[in-house]
């Protein structure tokens, strides 16, 4: 009797808690198909503001600066990232655990911090355009995310394929590129998906090394907010909320796969 007690607290707990996380998402998704101008007023089911975001200027502005800015975020991401995550799991030394608290005090650094003090460094070099402003940015904290998610997988794979290679006469890079990498690819996949998403989404470093006419998808729809929600900001709030949803769930699908096909190995 007790632990029947138990367990429906337990799930009306868990009950709970899914929806203080997800309602606030539900009301905006059902919002953003609302016919009414004013949007919190509700005035019959329309698909209208999906299609005037594509009529909205600002918007289709503000969304190509950020796909521009987290494309960019993801090449130098993928490439600095992939190679300190590589050297850190298969070179271990003295300076490997430094370097590793490191990118761990990259990734635990608050944002606002990190923003105050990229504008000061972009200001000091000179760097004055939006984009690149804002891919690198987002860059320096996905450099490290995509470190620790290759970092992970590198150390799941022996390296006794590579010392194979080598006896057979194989240098060291071709091992690497045609052993390695290989094993390896998922993860670096799954890294600039995630790297992809925290750079389209991203506000706050977003909202300080923005510059003028080069403001970034959520910081727009910031903005926005101070004249009021509007059904077309809805819209597009959900849209970006789906690309953001289907990123992680391929890169969640990628890590997984990946980690079946090493323990095969």
């Amino acid at each position: 009797m007790q632990r029947d007690i138990i367990g429906i607290l337990l799930k009306a707990w868990m009950i709970l808690i899914i929806g203080f996380l997800f309602i606030p998402i539900l009301v905006v998704v059902l919002y953003s198909f609302n016919d009414g101008r004013v949007l919190f007023i509700w005035e019959g089911f329309s698909t209208f503001w999906y299609g005037a975001v594509f009529d909205n200027h600002r918007i289709l502005s503000a969304l190509d600066v950020s796909v521009r800015s987290a494309l960019i975020n993801v090449a130098i991401s993928v490439v600095l990232g992939t190679v300190a995550g590589v050297a850190i799991a298969r070179h271990q030394g003295v300076w490997s655990k430094p370097f590793l608290f490191l990118i761990g005090l990259v990734l635990v650094t608050p944002e606002l911090v990190s923003a105050i003090g990229q504008v000061i460094w972009f200001n000091q070099i000179g760097m004055s355009n939006g984009v690149t402003r804002l891919a690198v940015g987002h860059s320096l904290f996905n450099t490290a995310l995509v470190a620790i998610v290759v970092k992970a997988r590198a150390e799941g794979i022996s390296d006794t394929l590579e010392e194979a290679a080598g006896d057979l006469g194989a240098p060291p890079y071709r091992s690497f590129l045609q052993i390695t990498l290989p094993l390896m690819l998922p993860a670096v996949i799954a890294g600039a998906l995630l790297s992809f998403t925290y750079s389209f989404d991203n506000v706050i470093i977003s909202l300080f090394v923005q510059r003028p006419g080069a403001s970034s998808l959520p910081v727009y729809i910031l903005s926005s907010f101070k004249a009021g929600l509007r059904g077309d900001v809805a819209a597009v709030v959900v849209m970006a909320l789906g690309i953001t949803v289907i990123l992680i769930a391929v890169a969640a699908i990628l890590l997984r796969r990946g980690s079946k096909k090493v323990n095969v190995l």
